[in-house]
């Protein structure tokens, strides 16, 4: 409750430090592991309630997204566990493959598992990052071969292709914006202006608000 209060006020992490104190209790951990999002991220993030947009940590969790943001993938937040992680979704859920175009799957999936490989050197063997790397290679024969080839530095493509069940396929930019302190980013999908993902996007964020209602 603390934790939602001081979220709720935009509180930077001294100041939240503080109120866990006063309230007799010892603040949650900083760093990559903590999920207090900055004020900063959040000013920015209550700004763009027409745009899609998410924060998320480093192993994919998604923190906050904005209205426009649950009509384009679903609620992430609602996630426990590992399975918060698209990257550990991606492997032991198929349903999250359904947003994303086939062809781009092979490819994703070599992301993920590099992606998570550079991960868990950094964070070292006792981090989550190793947790999940550990779980996955125990239930996903697909993520033990692309871990097997030990590839690092697939970055993921500028413009990333969903397939929205009512909109059709929209080629969205992304755009991100990091927060080291947390190791937090901002992600901001959007669309080139004229383009047919852009009038797509125009009627998710009618048919999005509806749904929402």
């Amino acid at each position: 409750m603390i934790a939602s209060i001081a979220q709720g006020l935009h509180l930077s992490l001294d100041e939240r430090d503080h109120l866990f104190r006063l309230s007799g209790h010892m603040p949650p951990a900083r760093g990559t592991t903590g999920e207090h999002i900055s004020p900063g991220l959040l000013r920015i993030l209550d700004r763009l309630d027409d745009t899609p947009a998410e924060i998320v940590t480093e192993l994919g969790e998604t923190l906050l997204q904005t209205p426009l943001g649950v009509a384009l993938t679903g609620d992430t937040t609602r996630y426990t566990g590992l399975a918060r992680s698209i990257g550990y979704r991606w492997f032991t859920d198929p349903a999250t493959r359904t947003l994303y175009a086939a062809e781009d799957h092979a490819f994703l999936s070599r992301m993920f598992a590099s992606g998570l490989r550079e991960l868990a050197t950094l964070r070292g063997t006792g981090s989550r990052a190793a947790h999940c790397a550990e779980l996955l290679r125990e239930e996903s024969q697909e993520f033990r071969r692309f871990w097997d080839q030990h590839e690092i530095g697939i970055r993921p493509d500028q413009v990333k292709r969903f397939v929205h069940p009512e909109v059709g396929v929209l080629e969205l930019n992304c755009q991100r914006l990091l927060d080291p302190d947390q190791s937090h980013s901002l992600l901001v999908y959007t669309a080139a202006p004229g383009s047919e993902s852009h009038e797509r996007l125009r009627l998710l964020s009618v048919i999005g608000t509806q749904t929402l209602r």
